[in-house]
């Protein structure tokens, strides 16, 4: 089977946007790393001043006038202490530094998650959830890498650098500095041309990743259905692919960063190798000392050193860069809702709800909602009825404001949902859906979900109320019982129930039941009716229905078909109209009908 790669990132950012993207992060830190490039600097001129102690050691024992030990052991004494200092500023960077690099970690984290939390219901249905955890998962652990490149490789190097250049130019002959600058330059450049060539092998990498990764969620949650069409190895042949290609641009990168490597060594090697005879020439001529040869030598291993580890460094930077571009991407992602900034809390007064002339399309082609105009008084409730695809579950989503609609309006309170803020809009509905999904967490969590701060009396009651009460007591961990995840360990009656409870522990004015009883048996049917009955009492009360035996108590029944509203009344009106409803009526007694008689063998 053939696998479409669709919803890929698109790596347009550049690097440096991206590291501007993490600034903000780091801004309360500020002190910190003024602190910790302070230590860093410290660290690198005692790191250089240890070669010039050296230095003076060397010429000092060469020297025809060391019959006195007292100099020797003042440089020697201050080479250790350059050590030691070297060693105490490094240490103390690593120490000053963690707080930003994990605080930075975290903050990016929540920060990611939030904005998660702000897209639209729409992003969220057409992303892959696997990929998108993947990408956040990378983003914020390379947000460390990166941090920790940066200042505890990069920076430190590119000091070192300029010291070790300003020893060259001062001390010692032009062809010292030119050296090293043409090979610091040769390895740069090569370093950076090669790597930009490898990062296509690392974007394909965490494409094929986070498709693997999503192909191996989107699997496992779906366990059962796998199951019941006995498709393990079509599962495997998919995640399969996706490794496979995952594998083949590993292996390029790994290969390639072999090419890279060698280029590099031979660069240095070429380097050391002429700047040795140079300084072993000025000995044999007498411009240098014995003391300038070891310098050099010993700057050159400081220097070339860690310039070897740079390649790599630089390397894992730019995979970090990627890694934090799609998460970053993600994060400049805009809401499709948004509060007005003058939005205010909303004020549900009596709670009467209203659509007054709505259009609605989720796509511009295809209109889901005509002109719909109904209201809701305070404390009533109404019921929204018609075949699959008229756009009845659409209304809850509006209601809660998961869209806006494109003309029209609708109000609760005589106020539109786009004046108000949307927390204290969805503060005042509470819903029992048609396919709840419960936390991979306790039967108390999930109830108390619907209000944080309730407390165990509180949620047993709701619980009683939703007459799941006894059944969780019968459970041997109680309250404690996980319900695994999506709630698979619970029936379809029992996770209702839950969320029966939720409702009552919320006690929102507005209510809305969305098909709460469809995928349930008659018995658990009629038990879950009776139980939101009780719980709409007083309550102003949307009900999207299926099954027409429901609703036949609400006080006005609207008929949708094609997203219009062709028929409205009560239970009575409706069949004495002898439209629509009245034959979904028929037919609905039929089928039941069929379903008590017992079969004839």
């Amino acid at each position: 089977m053939h696998i479409r790669h669709t919803d890929l990132p698109s790596h347009n950012r550049s690097d440096l946007k991206t590291i501007r993207s993490l600034a903000p992060f780091l801004w309360d830190y500020r002190g910190r790393v003024a602190l910790a490039l302070l230590a860093l600097i410290l660290a690198k001129a005692a790191n250089v001043g240890v070669p010039l102690v050296l230095k003076e050691v060397v010429d000092t024992l060469d020297s025809s006038q060391h019959t006195t030990l007292v100099l020797p052991i003042t440089l020697l004494l201050s080479y250790g202490l350059l050590r030691f200092a070297s060693s105490l500023f490094n240490e103390l960077r690593d120490a000053v530094f963690a707080k930003v690099r994990h605080g930075a970690m975290r903050k990016v984290a929540l920060k990611a998650l939030e904005h998660l939390h702000t897209l639209s219901l729409r992003f969220h249905l057409e992303r892959k959830t696997g990929g998108v955890s993947r990408d956040i998962e990378r983003g914020t652990r390379s947000v460390s890498s990166m941090l920790n490149y940066m200042v505890f490789s990069i920076l430190p190097t590119l000091v070192e650098i300029l010291m070790i250049a300003s020893i060259l130019i001062f001390n010692y002959s032009i062809w010292f500095t030119v050296v090293a600058a043409a090979a610091v330059v040769s390895y740069i450049t090569f370093t950076f041309f090669i790597t930009e060539w490898r990062m296509k092998f690392r974007a394909e990498m965490n494409k094929m990743d986070s498709q693997a990764n999503t192909q191996a969620i989107d699997s496992l949650i779906n366990y059962e259905t796998v199951k019941y069409f006995g498709n393990e190895h079509h599962e495997l042949d998919r995640y399969g692919e996706s490794m496979a290609g995952w594998e083949s641009a590993a292996v390029k990168s790994q290969t390639s960063l072999s090419a890279l490597n060698f280029g590099q060594g031979s660069i240095i090697a070429t380097a050391v190798t002429v700047m040795m005879m140079l300084a072993a020439q000025g000995v044999v001529d007498g411009s240098m000392s014995l003391g300038d040869l070891v310098l050099v030598n010993a700057l050159l291993i400081q220097l070339f050193i860690p310039l070897n580890f740079l390649g790599v460094v630089y390397s894992q930077l730019k995979h970090a860069l990627s890694d934090m571009d799609l998460m970053f991407e993600l994060l400049e992602r805009k809401p499709e809702i948004e509060d007005r900034t003058d939005a205010k809390p909303l004020e549900i007064g009596d709670g009467t709800v209203r659509f007054e002339q709505v259009n609605f399309s989720y796509e511009p082609e295809r209109q889901i909602l005509h002109g719909v105009d109904f209201v809701i008084p305070t404390g009533k409730k109404v019921a929204v009825v018609g075949p699959s695809g008229a756009g009845k579950s659409t209304l809850s989503r509006l209601l809660y404001r998961f869209y806006d609609i494109n003309s029209g309006s609708i109000t609760i309170n005589g106020h539109d949902l786009r004046s108000v803020t949307q927390q204290s809009l969805r503060e005042t509905i509470g819903i029992v859906p048609q396919d709840t999904v419960l936390f991979n967490e306790s039967v108390l969590y999930n109830i108390a979900y619907a209000r944080p701060d309730a407390t165990q009396d509180e949620i047993i009651r709701a619980a009683r109320l939703a007459h799941i009460h006894d059944f969780i007591d019968s459970l041997k961990e109680g309250y404690d019982t996980v319900v695994g995840e999506r709630g698979l360990k619970l029936s379809g009656g029992e996770k209702q129930r839950i969320a029966i409870a939720r409702v009552i522990l919320k006690n929102p004015r507005i209510l809305i039941f969305d098909e709460a009883t469809s995928s349930l048996d008659s018995q658990s049917e009629q038990a879950i009716i009776e139980a939101l009955r009780e719980v709409a009492t007083n309550h102003t009360t949307l009900v999207i229905a299926h099954r027409l035996s429901t609703i036949i108590d609400a006080d006005q029944i609207l008929v949708m078909r094609d997203g219009t509203i062709i028929e409205r009344g009560d239970h009575q009106q409706l069949l004495e109209a002898n439209g629509l409803y009245a034959e979904l009526w028929a037919l609905q007694q039929e089928e039941q009908k069929l379903e008590e008689t017992p079969a004839v063998a």
